[in-house]
């Protein structure tokens, strides 16, 4: 193994560089949905955590430079869908754009918030806080129904989907 570390001050000259040594943080993906006037509209994000389990509580955290943030954080009700290994076209076409909700299966739940179905694990919440977090916020959420089915996971690394090799 050689040791190949470059360390930097993680300012703006080196954003880059900072957002390329977060991206060696291997992470599950979400597609995160929550209805607007318009309608149905979806984003795929890795920001996503437990933060309790009394109550219930998650986390994820939008980017203010997204055109879709204004929609998430007005949103009172949102789905986080945990998504699979098969499921990488689902994410790139949500991280393209918010509505290709007619490329999938999928069904409106309680509060009219689209649910997507096949995910690993869905979290139907409700918005309990928000926070400033520099240049994203900080969403918490009281998950009022979960479900889940067994499955790989589709993982976030590097830049790249991928995902779950076992070791002994």
């Amino acid at each position: 193994m050689t040791d190949m570390t470059h360390s930097f001050d993680p300012s703006l000259e080196n954003a880059r560089a900072f957002r390329d040594a977060l991206g060696q943080f291997a992470t599950g993906v979400t597609v995160i949905t929550c209805n607007t006037s318009t309608g149905p509209l979806g984003i795929t994000a890795n920001s996503f955590a437990s933060v309790s389990l009394d109550p219930p509580l998650v986390l994820w955290s939008p980017a203010k430079s997204s055109t879709r943030y204004p929609f998430f954080m007005a949103a009172d009700h949102f789905a986080i869908h945990v998504m699979g290994a098969e499921q990488a076209a689902m994410c790139s076409a949500f991280a393209r754009q918010g509505d290709p909700f007619d490329q999938f299966d999928w069904e409106v739940g309680l509060n009219n918030v689209p649910l997507l179905n096949g995910c690993l694990s869905r979290f139907e919440c409700t918005k309990v806080a928000e926070h400033d977090g520099g240049d994203h916020s900080v969403v918490i959420a009281r998950v009022t129904r979960a479900s889940t089915r067994p499955g790989a996971p589709l993982l976030f690394h590097g830049g790249c989907y991928g995902g779950f090799a076992q070791t002994s």
